[in-house]
Formats: structure tokens, C-alpha cells, sequence
């Protein structure tokens, strides 16, 4: 039995009580459900298609030791820089774009932002939860492909080989993050000029994470490039402000 007192719900059941929310964890709860109703296909969908391509890569390895041998693909990674997941390259980045679209411009479209605004709560902390909500969900996926790839690569090549495919493969996954927290930047831009901009400046910025072909290229990058990733979640944030200030 739920019952309401002052700014708190209560969940019972016969004499004691189960769950306590106040009416921000109320209002918590129901912006990660709705985040998760808009998104929930999609992100099936995503991890379906990425564990697929993987797999997909794997078999194609398997098939490659089937027959030519594991001797001769150890000495194409080692002497040719060969990785043998190429055509991974863009799958992060394209999943990335999708994610933010599927998630922000319905808000922009039925005018959800607007409503959002009018929140019991700090705007900026809405639309913060709604990114977090999303990265979490992308780092979840990417992770998951990075553990597949790495235990599956076990199996046919040492680990230093392994690394070596696995961290040449990171700056893509990263590249992929970077595109959600960009186009979310650029859908939640009110001003058409400024979202021209923000296209250009986005493009800009993922042309950094496939300026160098060759493997390992980014290892002492790698850091860095986290920390862009991370910080560059403040950028959907300034658009959002500038939208409720009514920029147009």
C-alpha cells in the first residue's frame, strides 16, 4: 500500500514499512524511467548490432587460423600492424550519434525541454541526469564490446598481441561517447546559427580520434582524450542555459 505524507511517499506492505521516497527521488526515478522508455529500443537494438559485428570480426579471425594458421596472423599483427577489426572503426562513433538523437530531439520536438524546466528542481540538474542517464548507458555498451573483443582475442593471439588490437580499438569507443555528448550539444543549441557552429566545431573535434591509421597511435593520448570526453559534458549544459534564457 503506497501512502502520501508531507513531501514523502511511503510503500508498505501489512505492518511494516518497505521503501520511503521523498519527492525528489520521486521526481529522480520517474526522469531515469522516462530516459529508459525513449531509449530502450534503441539501446536493444545497439546491443544486439554491436555484439553481433563482433562476433562477426571473431568468426572471421577463426576463419582467417582455419586457414592460413595462427603462426601467419602472428606475424601479419606483428611485422604488418594488421588488427583485424577494421571495420569497427566507425561502428562507436555512428552508435554515439544515434543514441543522442533518439534521446534529444524528441525533447526538442514534442517540447518536453520546456516542460523540464518547470521542474521542483534545477533545470541544469535535469538535463545533467538525462546526459549521465545516456554516457552511462553508451560506457555500459562500448565496455561490454571492449570485454568481448578482449576474450574472444584470447583465444587466438597472446596478450600482447591482444593489447595491442584492444587499445588501438579504444580511441574509437571513446570517439563514440564523444559523438553522443556533441550531437546532444548541438540538438539542445536553440540558435540555428550557433548549432551551424557547434556542427563544425563537433566534426573538428571527432577528426582527432582517426587523425592517425596506424596502431597504438593514441596510447599516450589515451588519458587525455578521457578527460576531453569527460569535460566535454559541460558543452549540452551551455545550450541548455542559453535555451531557457530564450536565445533564439
Amino acid at each position: 500500500m503506497a501512502t502520501r505524507h508531507g513531501t514523502s511517499l511511503q510503500i508498505k506492505s501489512s505492518n511494516f514499512q518497505i521503501f520511503e521516497f521523498s519527492n525528489h527521488q520521486i521526481i529522480n526515478l520517474a526522469m531515469l524511467y522516462k530516459e529508459w522508455i525513449k531509449t530502450r529500443w534503441f539501446y536493444a537494438v545497439a546491443l544486439l548490432t554491436t555484439f553481433a559485428l563482433c562476433g562477426y570480426v571473431l568468426l572471421n579471425i577463426n576463419r582467417l587460423v582455419s586457414l592460413k594458421g595462427a603462426a601467419h596472423l602472428w606475424e601479419v599483427a606483428m611485422f604488418r600492424d594488421a588488427i583485424f577489426i577494421d571495420m569497427l572503426r566507425y561502428v562507436p562513433l555512428l552508435v554515439g550519434i544515434v543514441a543522442a538523437v533518439v534521446q534529444f530531439v524528441p525533447e526538442l520536438v514534442h517540447k518536453r525541454l520546456k516542460l523540464t524546466m518547470h521542474l521542483p528542481r534545477g533545470y541544469v540538474r535535469s538535463v545533467m541526469e538525462m546526459l549521465l542517464f545516456g554516457f552511462g548507458c553508451l560506457a555500459l555498451l562500448f565496455c561490454g564490446n571492449l570485454v568481448m573483443l578482449l576474450l574472444g582475442l584470447q583465444t587466438f593471439f597472446a596478450d600482447e598481441i591482444v593489447w595491442h588490437i584492444v587499445l588501438t580499438a579504444l580511441p574509437w569507443y571513446l570517439a563514440g561517447l564523444s559523438a553522443y555528448i556533441l550531437v546532444a550539444w548541438i540538438c539542445l543549441e536553440p540558435v540555428w546559427r550557433r548549432r551551424i557552429l557547434n556542427i563544425l566545431i563537433s566534426i573538428a573535434c571527432l577528426r582527432v580520434f582517426y587523425m592517425s591509421p596506424a596502431p597504438e597511435a593514441y596510447n599516450r593520448l589515451l588519458p587525455w582524450l578521457m578527460v576531453l570526453v569527460v569535460v566535454s559534458l559541460a558543452l549540452p549544459l551551455l545550450s541548455v542555459v542559453r535555451f531557457k534564457e530564450g536565445k533564439e
